[in-house]
């Protein structure tokens, strides 16, 4: 027996709309490293496109979601995996409420490193129930620093009967039951605009705060001391073949070693925990819905954006929040953004 905890981000390259980091974290009946999540979900889950309806499209977020497709299927399969949990996703401040499982994004920017360590949070094993509200109160008022995201939220699903997703959901659990796989949680680092651009100006780099905000929120669901076998699975940060020394960061004086770095992975041990940063960790289930869930709550995130706009200035292209459209709208925004007195750090990444 032993856990898979798969991570990955979206958002990191818009100059507009939140970063956004998952981990999502499985418990396995066998060896963590043997355990082919892909044959033993194969008869509910497809690796590609499919028109079946009773299995659901698990795959890099990028492959699952496009703007000629919408979030159907997006959010067809996540809505789905969403129901292994006791957990409520009706709307988009209950999702966030479900995933922020650590206090780390309500933390004024500028404080260091406070703002970067997740303390052993609350586990995902706590993560609190769709009937624990009180748990969950105003976690997700930390949204309310940017404009719109106030007063703002959005009925979940968007684009599925809720009926179709129970019945899917139904079907993988079942699938669950019978592998002896259990999703134990999923956790995510909603990072809003200033508080990415305070820490990328305080190392200079938004690779390496990339890299923290991603090793802090791994901290907030993983025990380094534990010793049941762990994998831990996330792509890798650019170039970036060493991580040790972030690791580290992490971790209260326990032993790191080196197991590989190269171009293609990085690996390294901890006790009986294995982390394994590598290209195309999408490839990787568990790695897969963690991409999947980051896509969708960005996605969300950029409708309540571009609703916000679109409310004063009715006639306004709705943008992705990528570099070359994000300077369009940007200029498009500009008296709008000073009337209500937006500053750039609040909209504008910098980095």
């Amino acid at each position: 027996m032993g856990i898979v905890i798969g991570m990955d981000e979206a958002g990191y390259g818009p100059n507009l709309g939140p970063l956004v980091i998952t981990a999502t974290v499985w418990h396995v009946p066998a060896d963590p490293r043997k355990t082919d999540f892909w044959a033993l979900f194969e008869t509910v889950v497809s690796q590609s496109a499919t028109k079946d309806a009773d299995r659901i499209h698990v795959a890099d977020s990028k492959d699952v979601y496009s703007p000629s497709r919408g979030l159907l299927p997006l959010e067809r399969s996540i809505q789905a995996i969403f129901g292994l949990a006791p957990c409520n996703t009706s709307s988009f401040r209950s999702l966030c409420d479900w995933l922020m499982t650590s206090d780390v994004a309500r933390l004024p920017s500028g404080e260091f490193p406070e703002l970067l360590s997740r303390p052993p949070a609350k586990s995902v094993m706590d993560a609190p129930s769709a009937n624990n509200s009180a748990d969950t109160a105003l976690i997700s008022s930390f949204l309310d620093v940017e404009p719109w995201f106030q007063q703002a939220d959005l009925t979940l699903p968007v684009s599925n009967k809720q009926s179709e997703i129970e019945l899917l959901s139904g079907r993988l659990k079942s699938s669950c039951d019978d592998s002896g796989i259990r999703l134990l949680g999923i956790s995510s680092d909603i990072v809003l605009t200033e508080r990415f651009n305070s820490v990328s100006e305080f190392y200079q780099s938004k690779g390496a705060a990339l890299s923290r905000f991603t090793l802090g929120l791994l901290r907030s669901v993983w025990e380094p001391d534990t010793e049941e076998p762990t994998l831990i699975i996330g792509d890798k940060h650019g170039g970036r073949n060493r991580y040790d020394e972030l690791i580290d960061e992490q971790l209260d004086g326990q032993m790191i070693f080196r197991l590989q770095e190269s171009r293609q992975k990085s690996s390294y041990r901890i006790g009986a925990s294995e982390i394994d940063f590598q290209t195309k960790a999408e490839e990787h289930f568990p790695v897969a819905v963690a991409s999947m869930v980051c896509k969708y709550v960005r996605e969300l995130s950029m409708e309540l954006f571009n609703s916000f706009w679109k409310q004063h200035l009715p006639d306004i292209k709705p943008t992705k929040g990528y570099p070359q459209d994000a300077k369009r709208f940007r200029k498009d925004i500009e008296t709008v953004q000073q009337q209500f007195n937006i500053s750039d750090s609040t909209l504008w990444r910098a980095r």
